[in-house]
């Protein structure tokens, strides 16, 4: 009987967890896109105006970019996962069957 137990108690918990890594890829992209937009407003990775590698260039600009931002995100970023992930949460517990209303 304890066994069974333990596994009903554990379940939910590994719902929250798989439940909390959804929700903080999902935060971390949307910061990785945030990056990639201030990036190109900053003109990053445009080509020069003298010696420029013409429209493949311009095209390829944008891997650039969210390369970059996808590393900065990795590594930090500027903190906005932790702030959307913190908002998801709330928000997931809100729209949870258990959350008391």
């Amino acid at each position: 009987m304890n066994y069974l137990k333990s596994n009903l108690t554990l379940a939910p918990r590994e719902t929250h967890l798989k439940l909390q890594n959804t929700l903080k890829k999902a935060a971390e992209d949307l910061e990785t896109q945030f990056l990639s937009e201030m990036l190109r407003a900053a003109k990053f990775g445009e080509p020069r105006a003298s010696f420029g590698g013409g429209a493949g260039e311009e095209q390829f600009a944008s891997m650039l970019r969210d390369a970059h931002a996808r590393a900065l995100t990795e590594h930090g970023g500027i903190g906005l996962t932790e702030h959307i992930l913190r908002s998801l949460m709330e928000n997931s517990h809100d729209q949870s069957p258990h959350a008391s209303r």
